[in-house]
């Protein structure tokens, strides 16, 4: 059986997670920092270190083939998808073997940029909106009917 986990720190559509998962009867994972210290009434919370990356490796490292991951983080998602779990972003769209290199090069170039102009502050993203967590709903309950029709 599947198993879904979820990089949670800031993930804003943990709720969203947990009604889609109850309803087809899937375990959820949390995984969170001690700077982000979450309760649930379904999901397991896994409060790992505050140390770099310390959250990443742990999720990425009880995935298995098969299972769901919930990530912004491209390089969590490349490493979920190099054990043969599945991986969606936060606003719905899917990682694959197939986009990931070119998320993970977008991502460097873009570091490399903010180094060379000392611009380390950008503005963050715009704020989410229902139809952002009505988007991610659908795609996540579209991934959950394909896991579960492939096992």
């Amino acid at each position: 059986m599947a198993h879904i986990y979820v990089d949670a720190d800031a993930c804003p559509v943990v709720k969203q997670i947990e009604i889609v998962a109850k309803s087809h009867n899937i375990p959820v994972t949390l995984f969170c920092d001690t700077n982000h210290v979450l309760k649930s009434d379904y999901s397991e919370v896994r409060i790992i270190g505050a140390e770099a990356d310390a959250v990443d490796f742990a999720l990425v490292n009880s995935s298995r083939a098969g299972d769901i991951v919930v990530t912004q983080d491209y390089g969590v998602a490349a490493m979920a998808l190099a054990r043969g779990a599945y991986a969606i972003n936060q606003d719905g769209w899917l990682y694959t073997n197939e986009n990931i290199e070119g998320l993970l090069a977008k991502r460097h170039f873009i570091k490399k940029m903010r180094n060379a102009t000392h611009k380390h502050h950008l503005k963050g993203p715009r704020k989410r909106n229902v139809e952002d967590d009505e988007k991610f709903t659908a795609a996540f309950e579209q991934l959950l009917d394909k896991v579960i029709d492939f096992q």
